[in-house]
């Protein structure tokens, strides 16, 4: 049942073992001038590296944004006056939003509650979904800069013909499903009155993973398999498919990954 997981899996073993390999060569320059205690020293740092577990939960389908090369140092003045930026309005609001040691987020499933441009973009993603023809979509996705954002790393291409390359079925129809499996959950009001307000759906984008009762885990499984489950554990977030709509009726994203 485990259905469109985004592929990075078989991606990021790759691209941590190339990592890795260029850590160890340079590393391995390093140790040639350095005395044997030093060598002893390093080895077990890198064999330590090799060893860590890796992330084994799904991520976006572009992994060259996986591991972004670091920016130039920026020299901030010791004497700026500015009030830096609050983190979280930072962050990107279609990553996993868990809050750790914090409260679960009140879960909601009156969609009588909802905002009204809320609860209309809801239904009007719920009918294109519904007729079971993708296209259905191209207008609430819209265009240019306020378009839907359907991966975290970006994609080029028209955008529906792009979640018909990530459904299982040519017709993109297995997506369909999903949208409206994701909007038939409970939902949860995010940063109320906040720069990133968001009323996201599944309630799981912003619950810790091992506080589900044995209820919502019978709502989880709705979503996605035992096997997803245990992934998600691993990463220690929900990490599947999540739709986030914004106060105004703005479809803001619908991806999956981290």
């Amino acid at each position: 049942m485990s259905r469109l997981f985004p592929p990075a899996p078989q991606n990021l073993p790759r691209l941590a073992v190339l990592t890795l390999s260029i850590l160890a060569g340079a590393a391995a320059q390093a140790l040639a001038h350095a005395p044997d205690s030093l060598q002893r020293l390093a080895l077990s740092q890198i064999q330590e590296t090799v060893q860590a577990p890796r992330k084994s939960a799904a991520d976006d389908t572009n992994p060259a944004t996986e591991i972004p090369l670091p920016g130039p140092l920026k020299q901030e003045s010791s004497q700026s006056t500015e009030t830096p930026e609050n983190p979280e309005n930072l962050s990107d609001p279609a990553r996993p939003h868990v809050k750790e040691n914090g409260t679960p987020p009140a879960v909601e499933y009156d969609v009588g509650k909802l905002p009204a441009p809320v609860k209309e973009t809801r239904e009007r993603i719920l009918e294109a979904a519904k007729s079971g023809d993708i296209e259905a979509l191209r207008p609430l996705i819209g265009t240019g800069d306020e378009m839907t954002a359907l991966s975290l790393s970006g994609y080029e291409g028209d955008p529906i013909d792009y979640l018909k390359g990530i459904s299982g079925d040519d017709k993109g129809q297995e997506v369909l499903a999903i949208l409206v499996d994701l909007l038939e959950t409970g939902y949860v009001h995010l940063d109320a009155g906040g720069t990133n307000e968001l009323y996201v759906w599944p309630y799981f984008f912003a619950y810790p993973i091992d506080k589900l009762t044995s209820p919502q885990m019978v709502e989880l499984y709705q979503i996605i398999t035992a096997g997803d489950y245990e992934d998600m554990k691993t990463f220690g977030a929900y990490i599947f498919y999540r739709i986030g709509i914004s106060p105004d009726g703005k479809w803001q994203f619908f991806v999956a990954g981290d």
